[in-house]
């Protein structure tokens, strides 16, 4: 690139960081393909956080080297400690490719670039290309110091370098790139979803900037952080295990003190959904405290060995970042379940939190004493939450293991019964056995204890989903709000089943409910976008999704509804690309998307491409199982309405019942079909007419 160009992007990059930099973000992972620039000339920082998986690249823990190498700072190449010097070391590589054309340490393996930029001095820019001012060439040598105390110590310091360096360029060579609105309706429609997004069907990490620039956006109901209501958000504890393996026992100890707290009326707990988009070191806590709107933040870490495990825990103030109270526990692993309720005790205690009887009772109820159940547990609720087809199926394997442990372990059956609704849903079982699997283990769990929220839950979503019992549903909906008022997924699930009803509005102020409960949830945040879709606002259904997808692109949940949303706008074409998305993301995992796509074409008469798609149904059933749903929308965008009623009543049978016929009231494919004898036939057998 010119070198004005160069200087141009470089002190864009500059601003990003030094945005990212003052919230406590280190991206880690800088490199040209993570800067996009349109085609005003503005430059955007993508991919801003680094998976915590070890098969992610980035940098996930002491000792630890993933990345990028052609990239990397010596100290993340040696797996040390990372801060706002390593991005500017980052930058100056990428300036440094920028005008000369190449990287500055090449090698045959990503281990023997690592070395270079340990150990060798990077050939000086100029000497490649002479027309490199000597003052460029200065600031970009700086930026790649190894001992990063010689680097620029800020952003702010090197954008500085690079005005004053500006000034030298000829006026002819300087860029001033035309500055334009956050979004645009030409990128939402046009750009290239394979180019720009890697597929992924698991949710990306979502970014710490990105989540404040939500909480702009959005301004929050008062809470927790406005109203004097106690809160606390319980971080995912930090694992100090020598072999690094303790991550599902992390999470799960963790999400046992949510649980647990979260039964107290009084007190404000956000879900392990926002609270673990957060390590237990990385961000200032303040920072953790307003994206959560929180008052305080409880961070620890697990250290096991054999049967002995180490926990450490810190109760901290986000006001003046005090700490409360902080504790080390050196137990068997038998007495996990005892430090668990020492621990939860004591954050009531500290933030004066007056406690109920029953409320007691609860905070301190144990599930199980048994420690291999409990590890079974946990690790199946690990794998839930990844919410991918294998390992919701693997999921199974484990809570079925914590009930052979302990047959009388209530949360196990409540986690069976969630894997086997998503089963149902995603259709790795036929409906009839998921939906019959799923309401055996929750009326069991309710067996065990008729006061358990999660299991009213569960049983609430297997009525509407399965039972067409919307009566049933709603009390079972009500009952798991009441026990626990602060169940985050019950305000969903029940804002799910208001919509179904046509209820629009009190659907709105539930899922207004699970987002302040769950505030960086992006499910959450997307069933507003939903609730539009069936409202028929589809303009703020479309603004709704937007927003989701301005957080993370890759969101296909979000694309899908974008593309209901547009679809119902009569926007066929912007509806297909955001469809087409939606599949290449899920590697053609998403049969909704697929079906969908194929309504669309049919509607913009591209009878072909509709036809293609339905044989791509054909075929895929041949070899696995196809719910009929998804042959019904297409026939109905062709106008074969016979054909789409066939298939709408196989999939109201029992062995093929699919959870997305729950919304045949309100959808607005299905409006061609309202005064048809057999489609009111079918209205009356599920109970909707």
């Amino acid at each position: 690139l010119t070198v004005g160009k160069a200087v141009s992007i470089a002190k864009q990059i500059c601003d990003g960081l030094a945005e990212a930099h003052s919230l406590g973000v280190v991206h880690r992972d800088l490199k040209p393909n993570n800067i996009m620039i349109d085609k005003e000339g503005n430059a955007k920082i993508m991919d801003f956080g680094i998976a915590r998986s070890l098969e992610a690249k980035g940098i996930t823990g002491a000792g630890v080297m993933i990345g990028t190498p052609d990239y990397m700072s010596p100290e993340q190449v040696d797996g040390k400690e990372t801060d706002q010097r390593s991005d500017i070391y980052s930058l100056g590589v990428i300036l440094y490719e920028m005008v000369t054309g190449r990287v500055p340490f090449e090698g045959d393996t990503p281990f023997s670039i690592g070395v270079k930029q340990k150990s060798e001095i990077p050939r000086p820019p100029k000497e490649i290309n002479e027309q490199i001012p000597e003052d460029l060439n200065r600031v970009i040598l700086k930026c790649m110091e190894k001992d990063k105390e010689k680097r620029y110590q800020s952003v702010g310091e090197l954008h500085s370098e690079l005005m004053n360096l500006e000034k030298g360029i000829p006026t002819t060579e300087r860029i001033v790139p035309e500055r334009k609105p956050l979004t645009s309706r030409e990128i939402t429609v046009q750009f290239n979803v394979k180019k720009l997004l890697v597929p992924a069907v698991a949710i990306m990490v979502l970014v710490i900037a990105a989540l404040v620039i939500w909480q702009l956006r959005y301004p929050k109901t008062e809470s927790s952080a406005t109203s004097g209501q106690p809160s606390v958000a319980v971080l995912p504890f930090e694992d100090l295990s020598p072999e690094k393996d303790q991550r599902p026992l992390c999470d799960g100890f963790a999400e046992s003190i949510i649980n647990a707290l979260t039964r107290i009326k009084d007190l404000r707990v956000p879900a392990p959904t926002s609270s673990f988009l957060f390590s237990a070191t990385e961000v200032d806590v303040q920072e953790i405290a307003t994206a959560l709107n929180v008052r305080t933040v409880l961070r620890g870490s697990v250290q096991k060995a054999g049967n002995r495990v180490r926990i450490t825990t810190q109760l901290i103030d986000a006001k003046d970042e005090s700490l409360l109270w902080s504790h080390q526990y050196n137990r068997e692993l038998d007495d996990i379940f005892a430090i668990q309720d020492e621990i939860t005790l004591e954050i009531v205690d500290n933030l004066k939190v007056e406690l109920l009887g029953e409320e007691r009772v609860e905070l301190v109820k144990r599930y199980t004493d048994n420690p291999a159940a409990y590890d079974s547990y946990v690790h199946g609720r690990f794998l839930w939450n990844k919410r991918t087809p294998k390992d919701i199926l693997e999921s199974i394997k484990y809570f079925e293991r914590a009930i052979e442990a302990d047959p009388t372990y209530t949360l196990a059956y409540t986690g069976l019964a969630d894997s086997y609704i998503i089963s149902g849903e995603w259709a790795l079982f036929r409906p009839k056995e998921a939906y019959q699997k799923a309401k055996t283990a929750a009326l069991k769990a309710l067996e065990i204890d008729e006061r358990l929220a999660e299991a009213h839950n569960a049983l609430a979503m297997i009525k509407r989903e399965f039972d067409f019992d919307w009566a049933g549903a709603e009390r079972d909906f009500k009952r798991a709000i009441e026990l626990n008022p602060n169940y985050s997924t019950a305000h969903q699930w029940y804002a799910e089943y208001l919509v179904t009803m046509g209820r629009f509005d009190e659907a709105i102020a539930e899922i207004k409910r699970a987002q302040d409960l769950d505030p960086l949830s992006l499910v959450k945040k997307t069933i507003g976008g939903m609730v539009y879709v069936y409202a028929r606002k589809f303009d703020l259904g479309i603004e709704q999704c937007q927003k989701v997808l301005e957080l993370d692109p890759s969101f296909q949940f979000a694309r899908y509804f974008l593309g209901l949303n547009y679809i119902g706008a009569g926007k066929y074409e912007e509806a297909i690309i955001e469809l087409q998305a939606v599949w290449d993301l899920t590697k053609g995992l998403n049969l909704f998307a697929l079906s969908s796509m194929g309504y669309a074409y049919a509607m913009l008469d591209k009878r072909v491409k509709a036809t293609q798609i339905l044989d791509q149904l054909y075929e895929r059933s041949n070899e696995s199982y196809v719910g009929p749903n998804y042959f019904s929308l297409i026939y109905i965008g062709l106008g074969e309405y016979d054909k789409a009623l066939d298939f709408l009543e196989k999939a109201y049978e029992p062995e093929d019942r699919h959870f997305i016929l729950a919304f045949i009231k309100v959808a607005i494919e299905f409006d061609v079909l309202r005064s048809d004898p057999r489609f009111k036939a079918l209205l009356k057998k599920m109970n909707l007419e």
